[in-house]
C-alpha cells in the first residue's frame, strides 16, 4: 500500500496526541484499546520537561536550551557552525540529530515496543510542533521569538522536516500509511498584533515542513484561524475543533470543496477537550453535534458524501490537562461517536 494512496477513512477515530499519564506503557494500552485502526504514540508533558511539545522537538537546534520551563537559545553564542551544519543535514537529509530518543518521547519509544504485538493498523499517526508556534514561543536570551529572524526562521522549518522524517520512518515499521500532524496552536492568533507574521512566511514555513512529508500531512490548530491559509499549503488532512469552530470553517465553502475534491480530509474534533464538558456529553449528542457541523457544510454546496467518506473523529484538542480518567472518557467517547458514525 502506498503511502500517498487515495484515504478514505470514513470516520475512522484517532487522536491528536497528548496524554497526562506518567506512564508510558499505560498511556499506550489507552491508545491501542480505544483507537486500534489508527493509533497515535502519545507525549506525556507531565512526565518530564523535556516532553513538553516545545522542548519535545528542540532536539539538534544550535545554541537551544530545554528541561526546564523555559526553552530559549543563547544567541550571545556563535551560531554560525551550528546553524552551517544543520542546513547541511537538511540538504543530506541527514535525520539522526534530530531524532526523537526516549529521554525526549517516552511515549513514542514505548508505542514503538508495543506495536510488535499488535497487527497492522490502517494508519499509524504521529505528530510534531509546527513551525510559527515553535519560532514563536522559543526566545532568544533576551526574550525575543526566534521567528523574527529570518535565518533563525529557515533553520527552524528545516530542523522540524529533519525531525519529521526520522519520525515518518520510525512509524512505517507500525503501517506502511503514516499521517504526521503540524500543531500549530499559535495559528489562533494569526493576524492580530501578538503574531505580526505575514500570510507569506507562514504559509512557507509551514510548507517547507510538510513537503518533507513522504506520507499523509496534517496539520492541528485547536482555535479559530485563517482556514484558507492552512488549505493553501499541501496539506492532507485539516484537524479543527469541530466542537467550538465549525461555523468558522464553513465561511470558506470553496476553499473547502477543492480540498477535498483534491482527496483531502477533515479531522472533526467533535468530542470536548475540558473535562466539565466531557462530564455531560455523551455518544448521541455528540453524534448529533457532528451531524449539525457537517450540515453547516453540505448547507453551503459541498457534496455530503464526500464529507462522509473523507473524514476522521477525533477530540478536538490533546487531552493532557485532564485527568486520566477524563482522558479515557474522551478516548472512549471518540471511539464510540465513531462506531456510531460508521455503522450509520
Amino acid at each position: 500500500m502506498s503511502a500517498r494512496a487515495p484515504f478514505r477513512p470514513r470516520g475512522l477515530p484517532t487522536a491528536i496526541g497528548s496524554l497526562p499519564h506518567r506512564d508510558p506503557q499505560e498511556a499506550c494500552a489507552l491508545i491501542w484499546r480505544y483507537l486500534p485502526d489508527i493509533p497515535v504514540w502519545p507525549q506525556l508533558p507531565h512526565r518530564s520537561p523535556l516532553e513538553n511539545m516545545y522542548a519535545q522537538y528542540s532536539r539538534g537546534f544550535p545554541g537551544v536550551h530545554a528541561g526546564t520551563d523555559r526553552v530559549w537559545v543563547d544567541r550571545s553564542q556563535d551560531l554560525i557552525e551550528g546553524l552551517a551544519q544543520l542546513f547541511a543535514d537538511a540538504e543530506a537529509g541527514a535525520t539522526e540529530p534530530y531524532a526523537l530518543t526516549a529521554d525526549y518521547a517516552a511515549g513514542l519509544a514505548s508505542f514503538l515496543e508495543t506495536a510488535r504485538r499488535q497487527g497492522t493498523p490502517v494508519a499509524v499517526k504521529g505528530q510534531l510542533i509546527g513551525p510559527v508556534s515553535w519560532g514563536l514561543t522559543v526566545t532568544d536570551q533576551d526574550r525575543r521569538s526566534l521567528l523574527y529572524d529570518d535565518t533563525l526562521a529557515e533553520a527552524i522549518a528545516q530542523m522540524l522536516r529533519l525531525q519529521a522524517a526520522w519520525q515518518e520512518r520510525a512509524l512505517r515499521a507500525v503501517s506502511p500509511r503514516t499521517i504526521l500532524f503540524l500543531d500549530e496552536p499559535y495559528l489562533s492568533a494569526f493576524g492580530s498584533a501578538v503574531v505580526p507574521l505575514s500570510r507569506e512566511q507562514a504559509v512557507s514555513l509551514i510548507t517547507t515542513v510538510l513537503e518533507g512529508i513522504s506520507g499523509l500531512r496534517g496539520t492541528h490548530c485547536c482555535g479559530n484561524t485563517d482556514w484558507p491559509l492552512l488549505l493553501e499549503t499541501p496539506l492532507d488532512i485539516l484537524s479543527f475543533d469541530a466542537f467550538s469552530y465549525a461555523p468558522s470553517l464553513s465561511l470558506y465553502p470553496r476553499e473547502v470543496t477543492a480540498f477535498l475534491e483534491r482527496g483531502g480530509t477533515l479531522a472533526w474534533g467533535i468530542v470536548p477537550s475540558d473535562g466539565a464538558t466531557l462530564a455531560v456529553e455523551g455518544v448521541d449528542s455528540l453524534l448529533r453535534r457532528l451531524d449539525e457541523a457537517m450540515a453547516l457544510l453540505s448547507a453551503k454546496g459541498l457534496n455530503p458524501e464526500l464529507l462522509r467518506e473523507q473524514c476522521l473523529i477525533t477530540p478536538s484538542c490533546g487531552l493532557a490537562s485532564l485527568t486520566p480518567e477524563a482522558a479515557e472518557r474522551a478516548l472512549a467517547l471518540t471511539a464510540g461517536v465513531s462506531r456510531a458514525f460508521r455503522e450509520r
